[in-house]
Order: structure tokens, then sequence, then C-alpha cells
């Protein structure tokens, strides 16, 4: 199995050390992070260190997770996009967190149909789903258009969550 892919547009790849710069940079910005679940206090090179290392933890014990995302154009790390399924996690998640200046440009679309192939044809997953804010219409947008339709709500930490899900074969 291969864990790096292409598409269009987007080198996906497992994140590296090398990547935390563009992954403090992007966590910083509040914007992107107005609607993250379960993210604590992100800020600084420690806690983007914290979550590089959980990011790549999360390949090695699980044999798959977010990959880090370049846009191929420019070469640059434009956020992280893939599978999320730590213990305790309501299922195997589909996950988008894009750059807000790339925000608008197809990009989470194009990454998560990717994750997408690769829980179905790889991992081998029947059923997939994706946490999101009710109030985040970005993301339910993305949702949608790669397939995934509203399944219910999930509390997490007090928390109410959207639960939108997809089905092997749609």
């Amino acid at each position: 199995m291969t864990f790096t892919r292409e598409t269009a547009r987007l080198l996906l790849r497992p994140p590296h050390a090398s990547d935390l710069d563009a992954f403090v940079e992007i966590h910083e910005d509040p914007e992107v992070m107005r609607y993250m679940t379960l993210v604590g206090p992100l800020s600084g090179r420690v806690a983007g260190w914290r979550m590089l290392a959980m990011l790549i933890g999360h390949w090695q014990l699980r044999g798959y997770g977010q990959w880090t995302v370049f846009e191929k154009t420019r070469g640059q790390v434009i956020g992280r996009v893939g599978l999320w399924n730590p213990e305790g996690w309501p299922g195997l998640e589909v996950g988008w967190v894009i750059r807000r200046e790339c925000w608008g440009h197809g990009f989470a679309t194009e990454a998560a149909l990717e994750a997408l192939r690769f829980a179905f044809e790889d991992v081998r997953a029947e059923y997939v789903i994706s946490l999101i804010r009710p109030d985040n219409a970005r993301s339910i947008r993305v949702a949608e258009k790669i397939g995934e339709t509203l399944q219910g709500t999930h509390v997490m930490d007090g928390t109410e969550l959207s639960v939108y899900g997809i089905h092997r074969g749609r």
C-alpha cells in the first residue's frame, strides 16, 4: 500500500517533522481554529509539535491518518486532510484543515475525495463520517460535495456536532 497520493492539483503525504512551521502557521489562524473539535489550546511551536507527533503517531498505530497537503503549483503546505480514528472516536472520520487563504478553491473537496478513495479501497472501510460544527457552512458544503449526508448529531466535550456520513458504494 502506498501512502503518498496525488490529485490533479495536490500532493498528499504522511506528515514529517519538516512540516512543523507550516502546521503552526495554519493552526495559529483563529478563523481556521474556530471550527476545530477537541483541539485544546494550540499555540506556538510546542503545541504544533504535539499536534504533528499525534498525526504521525496515528499513522503508526492505525496504518492510515491525515496527510500533509501540498499545492503542487506553489509547492506550499496548504493543510492536512485524511482519516482520523483515535481511541474512543465515534467512527472513522475524514477531516480537513486548509490554510485560510486557500479556502474557496476546492482543495478540501479534492483532497477529501482522495481520502475517501483511500478509506474504501485501501483501508477497506464500510462507512466514513465527518464531524462538523452545525454553523460551519463551508465544511458542510465539502461533506455534501464528497457525497456525505447528514446522519445525526454527536456530543463531544459538551459541543453538539453534526455527523455526516457515507457508506462504501454510496
